[in-house]
């Protein structure tokens, strides 16, 4: 195993706070690639600095070019926790890198705060969407996010209001860790601060009248945009238990409709993954709707199966809503050792399931629920259409 020529360096507002093994590795290298901010930061020294460019990946060609030259690498904080180390440890070989982390935003937030970090939800929202957050908006729970920059405290403010929880409290963290370290608190709902400086962190204390996320799968159906076909909230849940998710899988959903079911796989875990195959323009606009709604990394895929399936990644689970047919299911027979479970509400299409099920057995259920409406002055039972699922390894 080769000996590291890589160092990544944790790095806050000050490197005259660094441990002493970082600044000897510091002193040791030939070159020094980081942001120009982290580089403003170090005292002189003799090593040549490199300004990491953006987009971040176009600095790893780069720091390639540097092998056979001793090279420190600078990143915020704890490069392992929603930092940059992975993407690096990633792009070289085994050995040829090590860490020396500092300690990460989220403990210096806490730490400032007295907030225990076990117990409080802590989140990257540099690129991702505030949509993230809604599983945690719940009366008195504790968030720490980082952002993107200071206006970004100013958006997320806007969007708690536009979600009921203007009432919330705000601790805006700036350069934590560092001398300029700030601590400020704000409501969500009288928020004004102009002067909000990169690096920012904010952590919120959820409060207000808005619509609690539950964490239940199969959540009301009014959560998701819709023209109506989307497999409703009972039957949804029977499905997510029958597709069994799993950390770090990828679900394909055949006919996603509204992807309702491509949502309710990826809010599972923050591993999941989902790629959802449609051939209707006006449902892939609702399912892009509903994406942006819960934040959920879902692929969209234009087209019918087993055509579309081409090319997309193996799956580890698979769903078929719509367009259930021989050629289907005989196309994602090689697929061995995925889990697929099947909906069918037509005689066909239940007939098409009977014999799959007699020749491949897996578990055969029929589904039928009643509502209770209004019958004149009284109350009778409504039946939905009954449901038949299939559900089974390939």
């Amino acid at each position: 195993m080769s000996e590291p020529w890589v160092t990544i360096i944790g790095l806050h507002d000050g490197a005259d706070s660094l441990p002493p093994a970082s600044l000897d590795a510091l002193r040791a290298a030939e070159v020094i690639i980081g942001p120009a901010r982290h580089l403003g930061l170090l005292p002189q020294l003799p090593a040549r600095q490199i300004v990491w460019p953006v987009p971040f990946a176009d600095g790893l060609p780069i720091l390639d070019g540097l092998r056979g030259q001793r090279v420190a690498v600078l990143v915020s904080g704890d490069p392992f926790w929603f930092g940059a180390g992975s993407v690096i440890a990633k792009a070289l070989g085994p050995g040829e890198w090590r860490a020396l982390p500092a300690p990460s935003t989220f403990a210096l937030v806490a730490a400032a705060l007295g907030w225990p970090l076990e117990a409080t939800a802590c989140l990257g929202l540099h690129a991702a969407p505030f949509a993230r957050l809604w599983p945690h908006l719940v009366p008195g729970a504790r968030v720490i996010v980082l952002l993107r920059d200071g206006a970004a405290v100013g958006a997320l403010a806007v969007w708690l209001r536009a979600q009921g929880f203007g009432a919330s409290h705000l601790h805006v963290c700036e350069a934590m860790g560092g001398p300029k370290a700030r601590v400020r608190a704000v409501g969500a709902d009288n928020y004004a601060l102009e002067d909000v400086e990169h690096p920012v962190a904010v952590a919120l204390e959820v409060a207000g009248e808005g619509r609690a996320f539950t964490l239940a799968t199969g959540r009301a159906d009014d959560f998701f945009a819709h023209d109506g076909q989307i497999t409703k909230r009972p039957i949804r849940a029977l499905a997510m238990s029958a597709l069994a998710p799993r950390a770090g899988e990828v679900l394909w959903d055949i006919g996603g409709g509204s992807g309702s079911i491509s949502v309710e796989w990826c809010l599972s875990h923050p591993s999941l993954r989902a790629i959802c195959i449609e051939p209707r323009a006006d449902r892939l606009a609702t399912i892009r709707e509903n994406v942006a709604r819960f934040g959920v990394p879902v692929e969209l895929v234009e087209g019918r199966a087993p055509e579309a399936l081409a090319g997309l990644p193996r799956p580890d689970a698979i769903f078929i809503g719509g367009g259930l047919s021989e050629g289907l299911l005989a196309a994602l027979e090689p697929l061995g050792g995925a889990r697929l479970v099947a909906h069918a509400v037509t005689l066909e299409s239940e007939a098409l399931l009977a014999g799959w099920a007699a020749r491949k057995g897996g578990h055969l259920m029929r589904v039928e629920l009643a509502q209770a409406e209004a019958l004149g002055r009284l109350r009778g039972w409504v039946p939905a259409r009954p449901i038949v699922q299939w559900a089974g390894v390939l």
